[in-house]
């Protein structure tokens, strides 16, 4: 299946009888064969979620032609909200970082490695310190300072960048910076941003420190996609890591950023690989 094409079909609609064996009776009836499926219905509010992916190979309908002839024969009737996408389609992802490096190496690590299925051609930072990163993997580093005063301005400096790139989505890899809803509008459900789990209880700046002095004993960190509600977007991903009264602080803090960066490339990893579905501020994410 790594060298095979597929096309990657995700639909959350009403639910009713039979959606799961009309959706697959279109591809079986077109010579499609099913990879993967997964389903899922919400019972309180009476909803349907499915991902299905099948092989493009032998697939009698040109793949320019698939969503045309679906979306009048069961997206419509169905009232399906529906996305198809390719497997050879790669997305094009900008990082946005401030001085942290933790998350920014392992991204690019992986990114290196081959874990992520993307391209990465673009990194910005409202800070110099990690442009000496991006030239270690060769990605082009743009410094763009941002403060109250030319907040709008730069805003609009970086959407261009990120037309001139032709981005797909953004990962805010412990990007120091609360974006405007104006930016925010451009990239709906496609701005993934990556916290601790203190939220709301450890606001603010030193948030280990605070942690420490209560004597928690776990401590996390939660990735979800950034909407124009701060810091209440729908999460993709969250885990955990127990820690004692030995920790210091200081190990809170590295816990901590181990604990990010693992988040933070689960939920990148599940956006670029389809598995993502959001529905009124929450995320279905498909195994």
């Amino acid at each position: 299946m790594e060298n095979t094409v597929t096309a990657i079909l995700r639909i959350h609609c009403p639910d009713r009888r039979g959606i799961v064996a009309r959706v697959t009776d279109f591809i079986h009836q077109n010579n499609g064969n099913i990879v993967a499926l997964d389903q899922y219905t919400n019972r309180e509010e009476n909803h349907f979620f499915m991902r299905v992916e099948w092989e493009l190979a032998g697939f009698s309908l040109d793949r320019a032609d698939i969503g045309t002839v679906f979306g009048p024969l069961l997206g419509k009737p169905l009232e399906m909200n529906w996305d198809l996408k390719f497997s050879d389609m790669i997305p094009r992802m900008a990082v946005f970082v401030s001085k942290s490096s933790h998350c920014l190496y392992d991204i690019l690590a992986r990114y290196q490695a081959g874990e992520l299925k993307v391209v990465i051609p673009v990194i910005l930072s409202n800070h110099e310190d990690l442009g000496k990163v991006a030239a270690q993997f060769n990605i082009p580093f743009f410094y763009v300072p941002v403060n109250k005063n030319n907040k709008q301005e730069q805003e609009n400096h970086e959407l261009k960048i990120l037309k001139e790139q032709e981005i797909d989505f953004i990962v805010l890899a412990r990007y120091m910076q609360i974006l405007s809803s104006e930016f925010v509008k451009h990239y709906p459900n496609r701005i993934i941003n990556i916290h601790h789990s203190f939220l709301p209880a450890f606001a603010g700046a030193r948030p280990y420190h605070a942690a420490h002095s209560r004597g928690v004993k776990i401590i996390g960190a939660t990735s979800h996609y950034v909407t124009t509600d701060l810091d209440a977007g729908p999460i993709i991903e969250q885990d955990v890591i127990r820690i004692s009264h030995h920790d210091s602080v200081e190990s809170l803090v590295q816990k901590g950023k181990d604990i990010e960066k693992i988040v933070l490339s689960r939920a990148v990893k599940a956006h670029l690989e389809r598995k993502t579905l959001v529905y009124k501020n929450k995320t279905v994410v498909f195994a």
